[in-house]
């Protein structure tokens, strides 16, 4: 095998949204960039993972929320299917065009369109040579001295040749984490305890490392009544058939499941009413990425759907701090299982006009670049970095701050994000925890490492607890958390900072939070009157 050397100011491990907007924060600011991903698709949970945009609805209606380089990308979305897709003139011209009309997001849309508009934001990076982008790559091994990361070791997944990569920066933007224990970072993964962070929904004994929220494999379904796409029997469905948690109120197979606020339990069916209807509260509808309406009669044939549901939650065991044998393990039951409940609603699932199964469920992996689910695993707990500083339940949760009003205001904000602290049950048996938080800041201490100079998270993985992790985890925040790494590492290059020395000192942090503001249309702070707005359950089933 060969290895090849290769030098650049600043690489970039994993091409998820993180990853892709550290990438063009780096790229306007003047410095060279690797980025890599160990799939051959960039965009991470938009695209490899399949899961539409889950994000706060100001980003829509006010246009705040989020960075300028985000609702770009989403306007460039929105301009994909105007431009391609025959669009009837009222959906062309709407300003707030949802292509899916799926109730979760106000731009439900096929990952493979977000995946054209990501290559197409970094193309011109591309032929000028400033950006490399090496697809089917994951990182092998770090050689470090002192605090710092001289280089890493990539290894080509296509021709199992090595790639030994030199750099002034190194940000991990891999979905579990996976530079930190290459490069010995310190890190947190699971749940703290009580004793260890004072949150209120905390652990209230000894802290669990496995304790992590379930992972999900999805996929994309269209419907054809009358015809026959019953897939092959999966071979562990027997199991998944019976299979019922203790803390779940049904078996995992079924229409029935718990409201993650309140724990009730919900009856919530594929169909509840016309499939072609443009809003109703079922399954088939919360994630539609395709709406045929939007169309000429019989341009298209179906809605498209995409499967992230309660029912494909896996939670028998995690993924992080786990051998490698168990984390296949658990990789391949995600898969098990969601091809499991589609195998149960083709064959046994009660019908909305009785009967049993829907045959005429057609999966489409060709909507996700394959010939089955999703290219990857969605993730919603990594590695998390221990930080100079670590957000908690006592700065963005609405119970736990009580009496004042708003998150904690953190003059250090390279960002903001809203969602709710959400938490879908995890590997140690515990069921949701959902709960509302204030509108937030990203605070920078967050991004810095204890001890590591050149080492930056570009992820899930900066300085949160597993509580409030459930908050900063979505679409728009992992992007501006990717775009502030990959600012920051620019700035400290062209400044020739440390990102602790702009952390400490007053003028070194103003400097860094103008240019973020003023040159890459960062938002430092939430108009008053959203800051004051916690974020209701929008969102029924949680992503």
């Amino acid at each position: 095998m060969a290895n090849i050397e290769m030098k650049t100011d600043i690489l970039i491990a994993g091409g998820g949204l993180g990853g892709v907007a550290a990438a063009l924060a780096a790229l306007k600011l003047g410095r060279t960039v690797i980025l890599t991903e160990e799939t051959d698709w960039i965009g991470g949970q938009l695209t490899a993972q399949g899961v539409p945009p889950d994000e706060s609805p100001w980003i829509d209606a006010f246009q705040t929320g989020a960075t300028a380089s985000y609702r770009m990308m989403r306007e460039h979305i929105r301009a994909y299917y105007r431009r391609y897709y025959p669009l009837l003139e009222e959906h062309r011209n709407n300003p707030h065009l949802n292509p899916g009309l799926g109730s979760v997001s106000p731009i439900c849309h096929e990952p493979k369109v977000a995946l054209a508009v990501l290559q197409g934001m970094l193309a011109p990076y591309l032929v000028s040579s400033q950006l490399r982008l090496l697809l089917n790559h994951t990182p092998e091994r770090a050689d470090c001295t002192g605090d710092r990361v001289d280089a890493l070791t990539l290894k080509d997944l296509t021709s199992g040749d090595s790639k030994t990569i030199q750099f002034e920066f190194v940000l991990d933007a891999t979905e579990l984490g996976d530079l930190l224990p290459l490069a010995g970072v310190e890190h947190v993964i699971g749940a703290e305890s009580q004793h260890q962070t004072d949150e209120l929904h905390a652990l209230p004994g000894d802290p669990d490392p496995l304790d992590q929220q379930a992972h999900s494999w999805c996929f994309a379904l269209d419907y054809y009544p009358g015809e026959d796409h019953t897939i092959e029997k999966p071979e562990s469905y027997d199991f998944w058939q019976s299979y019922k948690a203790d803390f779940w109120p049904a078996p995992q197979l079924s229409w029935y499941q718990a409201d993650p606020v309140d724990l009730r339990t919900v009856f919530r069916p594929i169909f509840n009413g016309p499939t072609d209807a443009v809003y109703v509260d079922d399954l088939w509808h919360f994630r539609r990425i395709l709406y045929r309406g939007h169309y000429p009669e019989g341009t298209f044939s179906s809605d498209i759907t995409l499967v992230n549901w309660p029912q494909i939650d896996y939670w028998l065991g995690p993924i992080v701090g786990v051998t490698k044998e168990e984390q296949q393990q658990h990789l391949q039951g995600a898969r098990l299982l969601s091809l499991s409940m589609l195998y149960w609603m083709q064959t046994e699932a009660p019908r909305h006009d009785g009967g049993q199964g829907y045959p005429g469920l057609r999966l489409r992996g060709d909507i996700l670049g394959t010939d089955g689910l999703a290219k990857t695993v969605y993730v919603r707990e990594a590695r998390r970095i221990r930080a100079r500083f670590t957000v908690l339940e006592a700065h963005v949760g609405v119970e736990q701050r009580g009496s004042s009003k708003g998150a904690e205001v953190f003059p250090d904000s390279v960002g903001i994000g809203s969602y709710r602290i959400d938490l879908h049950p995890s590997s140690s048996g515990r069921t949701y925890i959902d709960i509302p938080s204030w509108p937030f800041q990203i605070p920078l201490g967050a991004l810095l490492p204890v001890r590591v100079e050149n080492l930056l998270p570009a992820n899930k993985n900066i300085g949160t607890t597993h509580i409030t992790n459930g908050c900063y985890r979505l679409h728009p925040v992992e992007w501006n958390i990717g775009e502030s790494a990959g600012a920051l590492a620019s700035h400290c290059l062209n400044r020739k900072r440390s990102p602790h020395e702009v952390w400490e000192k007053a003028e070194h942090l103003a400097d860094f939070q103008t240019l973020i503001a003023d040159r890459l249309g960062f938002e430092l702070a939430w108009p008053e009157a959203l800051r004051l707005t916690p974020r209701v359950k929008l969102d029924p089933l949680g992503i």
